[in-house]
């Protein structure tokens, strides 16, 4: 019966130790993938299926110029873009049956260019700079799979929140221009509002809100007629829904720049930024068409104006 029990012993140690190794020998191979974004769905076998969910949605359904402005959430778990070449799996603690997280020591390589002094005596020099990281692992039908990287994950799932609550205060506000201010201009084919926000709370969003009718010809969007309307729109949001409730815009001739200063307040320096400047108003014009195109695959490569050169916004 002792005997009994001493296999009995070294075989649950034996386990466990084979256990460990092969976590350790996973993680490795999962940091030897480190997934791409650029051949994202070969990634489906390395990572979990929510894992993959928030990478697909940041990596392709996002629009291109919001996900750029957080670019490092492109690379949070690619190295910018690339494998980790020089890494170590220092430890891999199993915090229960299906679920690890591995400690991974990453060196990273960096060269010191010599100093004005020493310049044509020396060459740069070489170091490396160890970084600790995080990959947390989750069993799936008998796989160990990554389900976060340093944690990352619920960085993702916050932006991607924040950003389709953002298209929908900006999808509220182009449908009231489309309903409310559209009709009154010469009408075209095709009317695209222009929105530069320069402030929002829960409940309003001040900005500088532009509206251009268009006709099309070939590739070109030819402006027909269009205006500015900036000011003050009232959000109401639903369970289901976001929509405008009321508009409070600056008033024309001599009492605009009162108006501005009175309905933009302590924003207003931000507002006369963005409305003075013909620069910004023709990227953000130019950012919104191409964004507008993208979407929908519209063959639509330039806009023009009556009287100017075609703008081109398609990349």
């Amino acid at each position: 019966m002792k005997n009994v029990l001493i296999y009995v012993t070294l075989a649950v140690v034996l386990a466990a130790c084979q256990n460990k190794q092969s976590l350790e020998d996973r993680a490795a191979e999962l940091c030897a993938y480190i997934p791409d974004y650029q051949s994202l769905e070969k990634s489906r076998e390395y990572m979990t299926e929510d894992f993959y969910a928030v990478l697909d949605t940041i990596f392709y359904r996002l629009p291109e110029h919001e996900a750029m402005d957080h670019e490092w959430l492109y690379y949070f778990v690619t190295d910018n873009g690339d494998t980790i070449a020089d890494f170590e799996v220092v430890k891999v603690e199993q915090t229960d049956s299906d679920h690890a997280v591995a400690t991974i020591l990453v060196r990273q390589k960096w060269a010191e260019c010599p100093s004005d002094e020493t310049e044509g005596t020396a060459s740069a020099e070489e170091g490396e700079m160890p970084e600790e990281h995080r990959l947390y692992m989750e069993r799936v039908n008998r796989k160990w799979l990554m389900s976060d990287f340093d944690g990352h994950k619920a960085d993702c799932i916050r932006y991607i929140a924040i950003n389709r609550h953002e298209q929908a205060v900006r999808q509220a506000i182009s449908d009231y221009l489309l309903r409310e201010v559209a009709p009154y201009y010469l009408q075209g084919e095709l009317c695209l509002p222009t929105l530069m926000i320069v402030h929002e709370t829960d409940t309003c969003v001040w900005g500088d809100f532009w509206v251009n009718w268009y006709n099309i010809s070939g590739d070109t969007l030819k402006t027909v007629s269009g205006g500015n309307h900036a000011g003050r729109m009232s959000i109401c949001e639903t369970a289901d829904s976001l929509y405008v409730t009321a508009f409070e815009q600056t008033e024309d001739g001599t009492r605009n720049d009162a108006s501005a200063r009175r309905i933009f307040g302590n924003h207003y320096d931000i507002y006369m930024n963005m409305h003075s400047n013909a620069s910004v108003r023709k990227a953000v014009r130019r950012e919104q068409l191409f964004e507008y195109v993208q979407q929908r695959k519209l063959p639509y490569r330039y806009y023009q104006d009556y009287g100017w050169e075609a703008v081109q916004y398609r990349r």
